[in-house]
């Protein structure tokens, strides 16, 4: 699998949230992303702030065991 550069509605789409959630979701954690596409640099910053995406594949048994209730906005 190639990992590349992601628009912020396919990183919200990984989540199963909307685009505009998602940007709720950042500025409550405050990460800011450039203008244009996500890069693989600010993909890892939002996956380790609200985790991997359950449909986002994982290689590392490591990252295996995240709790899927999690909700960044509960918090």
């Amino acid at each position: 699998m190639t990992q590349r550069a992601k628009s912020r509605l396919e990183i919200a789409d990984e989540y199963g949230i909307s685009a505009k959630t998602l940007t709720r979701w950042l500025k409550k954690n405050n990460i800011q992303l450039s203008n244009g596409l996500v890069t693989l640099k600010e993909q890892a910053q939002i996956y380790e702030a609200f985790g991997y995406p359950e449909n986002k594949i994982i290689t590392s048994d490591s990252e295996a065991n995240l709790d899927s209730d999690e909700n960044p906005e509960n918090e």
